[in-house]
């Protein structure tokens, strides 16, 4: 069956995954939003059956490496099709991923209970912000990372290999290799 709508109706999907300023509650953004919490509903509903809970977890997100990632409920993302991971991935409870951007995990990732990772941004500037106008840039967390309960990780973020994001940290600029940071903006307190 092929698509039978204009280019246009995808047009600020589009503007999102580039980075451009794109209206957040055009009709088809806003019926992506919908089919992902329908996938997320079919997420919690699957989780005590491994065969079916591994489909879902790949029905939800971009790329699925293998079957050994959890996502435990409740969760949401915006649009979890823009949310890729890699082997043995681990989510814990009540996180967030407002994936308007690309978001790329690594390998043995684990995420504590209430991580956030917001793409998405808003205008500093209020004029441009009542318009209703938002962007997002993409996050990037490397292999064999920890990221404690209630961690933050904003827009644009590149977070190495081997570190650990200590609990409650806001995550504001780029993490290099084999780091533990933590705070509020997070900083680096130990090299490993």
């Amino acid at each position: 069956m092929t698509d039978a709508r204009p280019d246009e109706y995808y047009a600020e999907e589009k503007k999102m995954v580039a980075g451009e300023n794109y209206f957040g509650n055009d009709p088809n953004l806003s019926q992506l939003r919908k089919e992902a919490r329908h996938k997320v509903k079919a997420l919690a509903e699957t989780r005590d059956d491994p065969e079916l809970f591994s489909e879902s977890i790949k029905n939800l997100l971009g790329t699925v490496v293998d079957d050994q990632v959890i996502i435990e409920s409740p969760v949401y993302f915006d649009y979890g099709k823009n949310t890729h991971v890699g082997k043995c991935f681990y989510m814990n409870a009540m996180c967030t991923i407002l994936d308007c951007a690309r978001v790329d995990i690594g390998d043995h990732v684990l995420f504590g209970p209430n991580v956030q990772i917001y793409t998405a941004e808003h205008p500093v500037d209020p004029a441009t912000r009542l318009k209703g106008l938002e962007s997002a840039r993409p996050i990037k967390i490397g292999n064999n990372v920890w990221v404690g309960g209630s961690s933050t990780i904003l827009a644009g973020v590149t977070i190495g290999d081997g570190v650990t994001v200590a609990a409650g940290s806001v995550v504001t600029k780029d993490v290099p290799d084999n780091v533990v940071v933590a705070g509020v903006p997070a900083r680096i307190v130990k090299r490993l």
